[in-house]
């Protein structure tokens, strides 16, 4: 699969590991960086979503995304793993639902750029899966660079895999490439932010962890079973 992820907000914010590691599946071990767990919230939009050599399709290969993530290992292999992943496809999430068992949300969704700031909305309300909404202005307040290994931005950004468990207890893991990300110092106004609330999760009363990128092309393989949960 293709995709080309644009306008990345990196918000982080030290969480308590006790509170991360009761909501990870057994055999998911929490990465800490120097002992502290993290939580990002992540809005981006994405184009150019579609398996490989199939060609662009309108509100299927184009839409907006927001992540709740945190950082784990498996077998000595660091990942991502996904509390809440809603976009404004309903197709997509379908989609994601059914292949992958990932946690994804339908949400009204609207992403404007003006002048190198973009303005994200995104409103997931349905009886179900509750309420969850965040509503940031943000952009980049300096020159892109690449991560350096052993800083927080690479324990952050620098990851290739993701995690996930299908419905007969499997962990799965799919890989991603891409170039390192050209990440860039940012500012944001976060005007609404009940992302983590909806995951059962309290983000601390202090400023995020802001880091912007522009565009990442990524590429994606299939899902493969690395494990399975003890029953």
């Amino acid at each position: 699969m293709t995709q080309s992820w644009h306008d990345l907000l990196f918000a982080h914010w030290p969480v308590d590991a006790g509170v991360l590691r009761e909501k990870l599946p057994a055999d998911l071990a929490l990465d800490l960086f120097e002992g502290q767990a993290w939580l990002g919230i992540v809005p981006f939009h994405m184009t150019n979503v579609a398996p490989r050599g199939v060609p662009w399709m309108p509100w299927v290969s184009a839409f907006p995304e927001l992540n709740v993530r945190t950082y784990v290992t498996m077998g000595g292999k660091p990942g991502v793993f996904f509390f809440s992943l809603d976009a404004a496809s309903a197709l997509a999430v379908a989609a994601a639902r059914l292949l992958f068992n990932l946690p994804y949300h339908s949400a009204t969704m609207a992403v404007e750029t003006d002048e190198g700031d973009v303005r994200y909305r995104s409103c997931r309300r349905t009886p179900r899966e509750g309420a969850a909404e965040f509503v940031a202005t943000y952009g980049p307040v300096g020159a892109p660079r690449s991560a350096q290994r052993g800083t927080l931005e690479y324990f952050l950004t620098e990851r290739y895999c993701l995690f996930a468990v299908n419905s007969a207890g499997r962990i799965r893991r799919l890989e991603i490439h891409h170039l390192p990300w050209p990440l860039q110092p940012a500012e944001a106004e976060i005007r609404v932010n009940t992302m983590a609330d909806a995951s059962g999760i309290r983000l601390p009363a202090h400023a995020p962890l802001l880091h912007f990128a522009k565009r990442l092309d990524v590429v994606a393989w299939p899902m493969r079973t690395v494990g399975t949960l003890p029953r």
